[in-house]
C-alpha cells in the first residue's frame, strides 16, 4: 500500500513538473537557445580580438622588447632638464588658456540648446531629434581631427585650439545637459503652473534650481579633461605647450622632454585638486 501511495506520489510531482514546464517553457530551454545572440556577439567579439592580435603582429617578443627600449628611454630621460623654463611656463598658460576659453564658450552655447535637445523642454520632436543628431556628429569627430580643421581654416596658433574644443566639447555639452534637464524632477515644475507661472517661469524655478549644482560640475570636470587635451592638440600645431613637447620628440631633447611632461603632471594635479575642491562645495557637501 505504501508503495502505491508513493508511486502516485511520485506521478503527481512529474505531472506538475510538466506543468510547470509546459506554462514556463522559456524557463527550461538551454541556454544556448535563449542567450544566442550574447552567445554571437561574444564570438564575433573574440574573432575581432583574434584578428586584430593577428593583423596588428602582436607578439610577445615584440611586447617585452618594448619593454626594455621603453625603460632604456626613461633613463636617458633623467635628470629633467628645465631648459627654457620661461617658454614653458608662458606655453603651459597658453595650454591653460585654450581649454578654458574653449570649455567655457562650449558650455554657454550648449546651456540652451541643451533646452532643445530634452524631451521635457523641447519645442517639438523634430527639434529634440535634430539638436540630438547634431550632438552627436560634433562628438563623433576627435578633437585632433577638429583641430586639423581649424588649423587649416584660421591658421596655426592657440585661436584653432580653442575653436577644435569648442567644438568638441559642444557635443559632449549638448549631451550631458540635456540628459540632465530629462532627469530633472517635474514636481517643482507643477508647483509654479499650478501657481499661475509661465513655462519660462516654470523653467527657471522649478528645473535650473535643480540643474545648477549637475552641470557645474560637469563644467569642471570637463576643463580638467580639456588641459590635458589642450597639450596633445598642440602637437599639431594648435598652441601650447604641446607644440614644444612635439618639437622635443623629433629633436630627442629627452632631458628637457621629461621636465615638460612633468610641468603638465603638476598642472593637471593642481587643477583636479581645486576643481574638486569647488565640485564639493557646488554640490553642498564638505571637500575631503
Amino acid at each position: 500500500m505504501s508503495s502505491l501511495n508513493s508511486s502516485q506520489g511520485d506521478a503527481e510531482i512529474a505531472d506538475r513538473q510538466d506543468a510547470l514546464r509546459a506554462h514556463h517553457a522559456e524557463l527550461f530551454m538551454p541556454y544556448y537557445e535563449t542567450h544566442w545572440k550574447s552567445i554571437l556577439w561574444l564570438v564575433l567579439a573574440a574573432g575581432l580580438f583574434i584578428f586584430g592580435i593577428s593583423s596588428l603582429e602582436l607578439t610577445f617578443a615584440r611586447i617585452f622588447g618594448g619593454i626594455g627600449e621603453l625603460g632604456s628611454m626613461v633613463l636617458r630621460m633623467l635628470p629633467p632638464d628645465p631648459g627654457r623654463f620661461n617658454s614653458y611656463l608662458y606655453a603651459m598658460l597658453e595650454t591653460l588658456a585654450i581649454a578654458l576659453l574653449g570649455t567655457l564658450s562650449a558650455a554657454v552655447v550648449a546651456f540652451p540648446l541643451g533646452f532643445l535637445a530634452a524631451r521635457n523642454t523641447t519645442l517639438n520632436r523634430v527639434v529634440q531629434f535634430f539638436s540630438r543628431r547634431s550632438f552627436d556628429t560634433l562628438r563623433g569627430v576627435d578633437i585632433l581631427i577638429w583641430a586639423l580643421i581649424w588649423i587649416n581654416v584660421v591658421g596655426l596658433g592657440p585661436f584653432a585650439g580653442v575653436l577644435a574644443l569648442f567644438m568638441s566639447d559642444l557635443g559632449i555639452f549638448g549631451k550631458l545637459f540635456s540628459e540632465a534637464i530629462e532627469a530633472a524632477d517635474n514636481k517643482p515644475v507643477e508647483g509654479v503652473v499650478s501657481t499661475g507661472g509661465t513655462s519660462t517661469a516654470s523653467v527657471r524655478f522649478g528645473i535650473l534650481p535643480q540643474l545648477m549644482p549637475v552641470l557645474l560640475s560637469q563644467v569642471l570636470y570637463q576643463f580638467e579633461s580639456n588641459t590635458r587635451s589642450a597639450s596633445v592638440i598642440g602637437i599639431v600645431g594648435a598652441g601650447g605647450i604641446g607644440l614644444i613637447l612635439s618639437e622635443q620628440i623629433r629633436t630627442l631633447e629627452l632631458q628637457q622632454m621629461a621636465f615638460v611632461i612633468l610641468m603638465i603632471l603638476l598642472t593637471v594635479s593642481v587643477i583636479d585638486y581645486f576643481c574638486s575642491k569647488i565640485r564639493f562645495a557646488i554640490i553642498g557637501k564638505s571637500a575631503l
